[in-house]
């Protein structure tokens, strides 16, 4: 147990080292992009169409690259995988350390498109997988929400950061920050490999094996790396392995949809709308940081128990609704601060949806499931710039067909009410039933 909770602790530090290097640059990006692009404006419509054309193609690398690390770190580790995103993720970093000007920005913009392919979400997929391996199903929940809590609390330590930091040292320290979370993790976290000689689970996607007979001996040779590449018929045979998991992934890709179109407008929106700067984003999200930190890390545990992560992830979904809908009739400056209160609620919402998912597959297939439902996620996130982007850039602009400037932001409300009304279908999560039947079978 000690050497459990010693290995989660380093997990956990690695988590934030990492989740910090990548939230310190948030805030400073939206007038780094339009210093860049659109200098001395305050609306700029190539910003808006490029950071979503930039989503949507991470998007489709992360779609196909999320099912695969997830396999790979089931049979090799999840300390051997995160070692390549986490050190992808320092290169576009350390461009931006250097310069900010027009040409260090595309410069950037390339390598971030390129490297958030692989490294996009992998960390988090990952961190989760390691801790499915460690932490039984009852705790889980529990587990995952307060993994989320590290992040949120990254996140208020970086968004603090960069609060009193210029755009060019944001970048710096973001560069020194990734560098050590690699370091660190190299160092400190110890290998996680699933014990695929436990027989009480029995996985959906078996590997696949080479079988040789001679002589009336059977010799039995794994099959080489490329050959355990989930294909599609893989992954769509892991999500309809039971009702759970293929509602869970339905209510994932909106979610991630109404996330991904929220990520790609709000900051345009705010910025137009009541003109907002670094400074302000900043105090937007260290608000926001702070109560989930503080939910995730003390309120969520105590309400997985007598509540129970469906009816957690249904309460997740409706308030984001009612977020969404705030802020798309946002009438004052002062009322996007006052709907941050409701991420006290919002932050159930992922933790949540991830502790269904883990519980429908065994041991052995952690990284599969993460894996698969990431994929799930990027595909949203493909299809949510394409979508909210031009819609943001019509209505904030002087062409719109009426003036309603939060209108994309209340189409996301309508996303957010979809995912809500199709967790309601998930109801209670089961425990794996195939560790149930082996179980009940090593019992007779």
């Amino acid at each position: 147990m000690e050497k459990k909770v010693k290995a989660l602790s380093h997990l956990y530090v690695t988590v934030f080292l990492s989740g910090f290097a990548s939230f310190i640059v948030v805030p400073a990006i939206t007038d780094v992009t339009m210093f860049a692009l659109c200098p001395g404006t305050d609306e700029c419509s190539l910003a808006i169409y490029l950071s979503g054309f930039q989503q949507a193609v991470i998007g489709v690398g992360t779609a196909l690259m999320m099912p695969l690390i997830g396999n790979l770190s089931d049979q090799y580790g999840r300390k051997s995988l995160l070692t390549l995103p986490m050190t992808l993720s320092t290169i576009p970093y350390a461009v931006l350390a250097c310069s900010t000007t027009t040409n260090y920005f595309y410069a950037y913009y390339t390598l971030r498109t390129l490297t958030a392919m692989i490294s996009e979400g992998s960390i988090n997929c990952l961190a989760l997988a390691y801790l499915a391996d460690n932490i039984s199903d009852t705790q889980r929940a529990s587990a995952f929400g307060i993994l989320a809590g590290i992040s949120s609390g990254a996140f208020v330590f970086a968004t603090l950061a960069a609060r009193f930091l210029s755009a060019g040292s944001t970048f710096q320290v973001a560069t020194f920050v990734s560098m050590l979370a690699v370091v660190y993790m190299r160092i400190f976290l110890e290998e996680s490999i699933p014990d695929r000689n436990d027989g009480m689970t029995q996985p959906i996607l078996k590997e696949t094996e080479g079988v040789i007979q001679k002589d009336g001996d059977v010799d039995t040779r794994k099959m080489p790396v490329f050959k355990t590449i989930p294909s599609l018929k893989d992954i769509i045979r892991l999500i309809k392995s039971s009702p759970s998991f293929s509602q869970a992934a339905i209510v994932a890709f909106f979610q991630s949809l109404a996330e991904g179109g929220m990520i790609c407008s709000i900051m345009y929106y705010l910025k137009a709308r009541f003109h907002f700067n670094k400074n302000q984003f900043a105090d937007l999200m260290l608000i926001a940081g702070i109560i989930s930190t503080v939910s995730q890390l003390f309120i969520m545990p105590l309400l997985v128990s007598p509540i129970g992560d469906g009816r957690l992830l249904s309460i997740g979904l409706l308030v984001s609704c009612l977020n969404s809908i705030l802020n798309s009739l946002a009438w004052s400056a002062w009322v996007p601060y006052a709907a941050t209160a409701l991420s006290i609620v919002m932050v159930f919402t992922t933790p949540s949806l991830r502790s269904i998912v883990s519980k429908q597959v065994g041991t052995t297939e952690q990284g599969k499931a993460q894996g698969c439902i990431s994929g799930v996620t990027s595909l949203a996130n493909i299809i949510a710039p394409l979508i909210f982007s031009p819609l943001t850039a019509l209505f904030l602009s002087e062409e719109a067909p009426f003036h309603f400037p939060g209108f994309s932001i209340l189409c996301i409300a309508i996303t957010s009410m979809i995912a809500f009304i199709q967790s309601l279908t998930i109801g209670k999560t089961p425990s794996n039933s195939r560790d149930e039947n082996c179980s009940n079978s090593m019992e007779v």
